[in-house]
């Protein structure tokens, strides 16, 4: 959402940011005051000190949220302009009930911007049973914010689906998806480092960059990799950390056709996918993507003008539409051996021209400009 503000700014939009200081995506400043301002060009970003939390899936994040929520009441909004619009955005459902509460406080209107289907989520991922009462819960703030908002955003192509099944009745939803800023995949440095892990020339190269965990569903590419074992000219690389990772090095100990790198920088990635020949993405076969998916991997992998084999049984988008790569069924790596060798014996021109298409894609309907100029437009119309 900070980009997206950003852009708002720089269309002449008065912004004011609000967001939590537990992100642990994000690096906020140290301090002991509960409310901090600070401003980038003409954007105001207010973060607000809340308790912190380290696994996704505990109580602590859920206190996280509700001291989120218990500050937001607090904060003086007579500090602040009066908003024309609220923009509530999820991770939190909690944060929904503050959105409803200016909406009637202000007469203003309410866009209700899902990132991450929850309590969906927490079932299908962390397997928390539906009837937990964290789950009735947020399902019922799922229920009031999808009912009380004059517009529903989805990250996910398909979220309409998703809310006509929780509300019982059709509502418009928008889709804005995640996205880039050119500049990020501009400049390619190589890097000393990420040299070492790959093989000497001559070898077709299946990259993965990202988490090595219990939701990234690499159960069936490390299958793969074991079975193409034998295979001289076919290499695998993989870059990340994550909970699974020491069980999967175990696994492929003695294999001569893998490497798993570290953790990389941000800076180092787009190098690291540039020296691949093909890269591989996985997804569990969960009805959480039966409404899309909004993978930041999917994008990252599309800039770096690579094909793109996708694991994936949900609601198809992106790779498809761009001709890109293709998608395999979730967990089956009879296909993903197929969908390898379909590239490997490939033209390299041919297959060069899948990395190009996705590129110039992404580029294309994912800029941040592009993406801020039809969020507002669609925000325009409610007026």
């Amino acid at each position: 959402m900070f980009y997206i503000a950003r852009e708002f700014c720089n269309m002449g939009l008065n912004v004011l940011l609000i967001s939590s200081d537990a992100n642990h995506l994000a690096k906020y400043p140290t301090g002991n005051q509960i409310y901090n301002s600070e401003k980038y060009n003409d954007l105001v970003h207010l973060w607000i000190k809340t308790y912190k939390y380290k696994k996704s899936a505990s109580l602590k994040r859920f206190i996280s949220w509700l001291d989120f929520e218990y500050k937001l009441f607090r904060l003086d909004r007579s500090r602040y302009e009066k908003p024309d619009v609220v923009i509530i955005s999820s991770l939190s459902l909690f944060s929904i009930i503050y959105g409803i509460y200016l909406k009637r406080v202000y007469d203003c209107k309410l866009v209700f911007e899902v990132r991450d289907i929850h309590p969906l989520t927490l079932i299908e991922y962390f397997g928390v049973s539906k009837w937990n009462p964290m789950v009735l819960l947020l399902g019922m703030l799922e229920r009031i914010g999808y009912k009380k908002a004059d517009l529903i955003v989805g990250t996910m192509p398909n979220l309409k689906e998703h809310v006509r099944e929780v509300i019982g009745y059709d509502k418009e939803v928008f889709h804005s998806p995640i996205g880039i800023h050119e500049i990020w995949f501009n400049d390619v440095y190589p890097c000393d480092s990420v040299d070492a892990l790959f093989p000497e020339t001559g070898k077709f190269v299946v990259g993965y960059a990202g988490s090595i965990g219990i939701s990234n569903a690499l159960d069936p590419f490390f299958e793969v990799i074991k079975r193409l074992s034998n295979e001289e000219d076919i290499y695998f690389v993989l870059v990340g950390d994550g909970d699974l990772k020491p069980r999967y090095l175990e696994k492929v100990q003695g294999l001569r056709n893998v490497r798993i790198g570290p953790k990389l920088n941000q800076k180092d990635i787009p190098y690291f996918l540039s020296r691949c020949d093909l890269l591989y993405l996985a997804a569990h076969d969960s009805k959480v993507f039966k409404y899309g998916q909004s993978l930041n991997k999917l994008i990252d992998y599309m800039m770096a003008g690579k094909p793109v084999v996708a694991s994936y049984s949900g609601y198809q988008s992106m790779l498809n539409e761009a001709n890109a790569g293709v998608f395999v069924p979730a967990g089956d790596p009879d296909a993903i051996i197929e969908a390898i060798y379909f590239f490997k014996n490939m033209d390299p021109d041919e297959r060069n021209l899948y990395g190009v298409r996705g590129k110039s894609w992404v580029k294309k309907n994912h800029d941040y400009k592009t993406l801020a100029l039809r969020y507002y437009n669609k925000i325009m119309e409610m007026f």
